[in-house]
């Protein structure tokens, strides 16, 4: 049987990054792939027509001749390769019995427009769409699962507990920031800009919120909304912020790890130096990756969906349009420029 091939646009790494990425770095490449699939094998595949891809901070690690970490659980892309990412595609053909042409799904996929799975058994079916399908890029997908388990499985909050979220207003923080209010937390968020500020206090129903790029004394800052400490605190920032933060946590205090945005394009990262606090305080700092809490997913899905039904639960999303802009929308979120969830959109199905 012969191949058919369909053109298929792709971005690709042009060579490795150093320091903050430029849209140089990447090229769009024009391919070819096929959508033939051989039904006589005794391997499955699926061929995706990729719709949504979700720009996430982890995947500046990807881009470096070497990841410095010896047990890293993603390994870099290599120069020239295509992208990949999580993503929300259309089933276009199927020799895999769990999914049929016609049927959405998310996962790992490449940056372009249509992708073949080999492995199919790693894509998540979408069974609930009465949502945006680019939510399962963000809310319903990675970001979600990391938001609850980050919040509920590492923080055990309580009712009444004082939560710090940084980088509040991306794909991640205003969940958690909106989890903590549902549980009857106080709630305070930080963010780059005045328009983010806003939006978690009057959009995602934060208690309070302060751009950090204003504030010369973070711990001036900490002390004005914390006065009495901070109970949890849930970081995606890492370096200085962290730092910081150690020192107004309360007793028993609880910090999750999720990411260290300030950290990932400076050669030699910054030091957390007052590591003596979590002693005194017994505060439980934990680090975390979303892949060992796929079990909770189906608590996630069952929370979000209802909620957002009930109109207790919002998602703000910066969605580009074009996979040619995809680059410049990836390393916009190393500058901040997203508001709300980073996602592109290749194709609306």
């Amino acid at each position: 049987m012969m191949k058919k091939l369909i053109p298929n646009k792709q971005i690709v790494l042009n060579h490795y990054v150093t320091g903050y990425p430029k849209e140089s770095d990447f090229g769009l490449r024009s391919s070819t792939t096929s959508c033939t699939l051989s039904h006589g094998s005794t391997s499955s595949a699926v061929l995706l027509k990729n719709l949504y891809l979700s720009c996430d901070p982890y995947m500046r690690h990807r881009m470096s001749d070497h990841i410095s970490h010896s047990c890293t659980i993603v390994q870099s892309f290599t120069s020239g390769s295509v992208l990949v990412g999580y993503g929300v595609s259309k089933v276009i053909e199927s020799t895999y019995p769990s999914f049929k042409e016609g049927d959405f799904v998310w996962g790992m996929i490449g940056w372009e427009e249509y992708t073949l799975i080999t492995t199919p058994d790693s894509l998540n079916k979408i069974n609930f769409t009465d949502v945006p399908l680019s939510y399962y890029a963000g809310i319903l997908g990675m970001p979600g699962i990391a938001a609850y388990a980050g919040f509920h499985k590492i923080c055990y909050p309580k009712e009444g507990d004082c939560v710090y979220v940084s980088s509040a207003s991306g794909g991640v923080g205003q969940l958690v920031g909106q989890f903590a209010k549902l549980m009857g937390c106080y709630v305070v968020g930080s963010a780059s800009t005045k328009e983010k500020v806003d939006l978690l206090k009057h959009k995602m129903g934060f208690d309070e919120a302060f751009n950090y790029k204003e504030e010369h004394d973070l711990g001036s800052a900490l002390r004005r909304y914390f006065p009495q400490g901070i109970d949890i605190y849930f970081d995606n920032v890492g370096g200085h912020m962290l730092d910081e933060v150690i020192l107004h946590m309360k007793v028993h205090g609880r910090i999750a790890l999720c990411g260290m945005i300030s950290q990932y394009n400076i050669e030699k990262p910054e030091g957390v130096h007052n590591m003596f606090s979590l002693i005194m305080k017994r505060i439980e700092m934990k680090g975390f990756v979303e892949n060992d809490f796929g079990h909770v997913y189906p608590e996630l899905v069952e929370l979000c969906i209802k909620y957002l039904q009930e109109g207790k639960l919002v998602y703000v999303e910066d969605i580009a349009q074009g996979l040619e802009n995809a680059p410049s929308a990836l390393v916009g979120i190393f500058y901040g420029r997203n508001v709300g969830k980073q996602v592109v959109c290749i194709a609306k199905e």
